[in-house]
C-alpha cells in the first residue's frame, strides 16, 4: 500500500503553496491531504487558541484521521507546517512512516528571523499588520521566488484579519521562534526516518542552521542551490526528486 501524504504549509502560506510540487510529484492515487491551517484561508474556528500547542493539536487529528484510513503516513511541512510536522512526528510516532521538512527546524539556538521578532511584539506586531497591504505582500512573495500566480493569491488572503491574527498568536506562542525550552527538548523523539530539503539562500532560516541540525542528529539534507525560503514552489522538480528518492529508499 502506498502510505498517504499530509502537506502543512507555513506562513504567511496556504495549501496552495503546495501546487507545483504536488503536479511535480505526479503521486497518482496515493491518499494526499493539504488542509489549511485554521484561520489561514478562512475565519477561526470559535475557541481555536491559535497557539503553537493548538495548531500541533490540530495537526495531529489531521495525521491520525489518515492513520485510520490508510495506516502510517508520510507527513511533509514548510516553515511553520514544518515545524509542525516535527512536532507531531516527536509526539505521536506511531502514526508516521516518515517525516521531510523543508526550510524550518526545531532548533535550540536559532532565535527567529527580524519579522518574527516584529510579530512577537505587542503593538509593534499590530502595526505591522496593520501596514501590511496585499499588493505589496505579493511583489515582496514574487520577488523572493514565488511563482507570480501563487504569489497574488497567497497576498490576498491577507485581507482576512483572522490570519493575521493567528500569526499573531502563533508566533507569541512561540516566543517569536524560540523551542529552546519546550519542542526542542524532543528531538531525541523524533523517528529517524526524516528528511531535510532546504533552498541555499533562504534570508529567514540560513542553511546554517540546516546543517547544524543535521551534523547533530544524522538526518540527510538535500540543499536546493539558487532557491530561497519558497524553494518548494521556487524550484519543485528539485524537491519532488529529492522526496520520491526519500520515499523509495524508506
Amino acid at each position: 500500500m502506498v502510505a498517504a501524504k499530509l502537506f502543512l504549509h507555513g506562513v504567511p502560506d496556504s495549501p496552495a503553496i503546495w501546487r507545483p510540487v504536488l503536479a511535480a510529484l505526479s503521486l497518482g492515487d496515493a491518499p494526499v491531504a493539504v488542509p489549511a491551517l485554521p484561520g489561514f484561508t478562512g475565519p477561526l474556528p470559535a475557541g481555536f487558541p491559535a497557539t503553537k500547542e493548538a495548531y500541533a493539536d490540530w495537526a495531529v487529528g489531521q495525521a491520525a484521521d489518515l492513520f485510520a484510513a490508510h495506516g502510517p503516513i508520510d507527513i511533509i511541512g514548510h516553515d511553520w507546517g514544518a515545524l509542525i510536522a516535527q512536532r507531531v512526528a516527536m509526539l505521536h510516532p506511531d502514526l508516521v512512516r516518515s517525516w521531510a521538512i523543508s526550510n524550518a527546524v526545531i532548533d535550540p539556538d536559532y532565535r527567529g528571523h527580524r519579522v518574527a521578532r516584529i510579530w512577537n511584539t505587542p503593538v509593534l506586531g499590530e502595526l505591522f499588520m496593520a501596514l501590511s497591504k496585499p499588493a505589496k505582500l505579493a511583489e515582496g512573495l514574487a520577488a523572493q521566488g514565488m511563482p507570480t500566480a501563487i504569489a497574488a493569491e497567497e497576498a490576498e488572503q491577507w485581507r482576512n484579519k483572522d490570519k493575521r491574527r493567528a500569526i499573531l498568536k502563533l508566533y507569541r506562542s512561540a516566543k517569536g521562534l524560540s523551542f529552546e525550552h519546550d519542542w526542542a527538548r524532543d528531538i531525541d523523539k523524533l523517528p529517524t526516518q526524516g528528511a531535510l530539503i532546504w533552498g541555499a539562500d533562504d534570508p529567514y532560516v540560513q542553511l546554517s542552521v540546516a546543517q547544524r541540525f543535521a551534523a547533530n542528529t544524522g538526518i540527510p539534507l538535500t540543499v536546493i542551490d539558487g532557491a530561497g525560503h519558497w524553494a518548494i514552489a521556487e524550484r519543485p522538480a528539485e524537491v519532488a526528486v529529492a522526496l520520491h528518492r526519500f520515499w523509495s529508499a524508506l
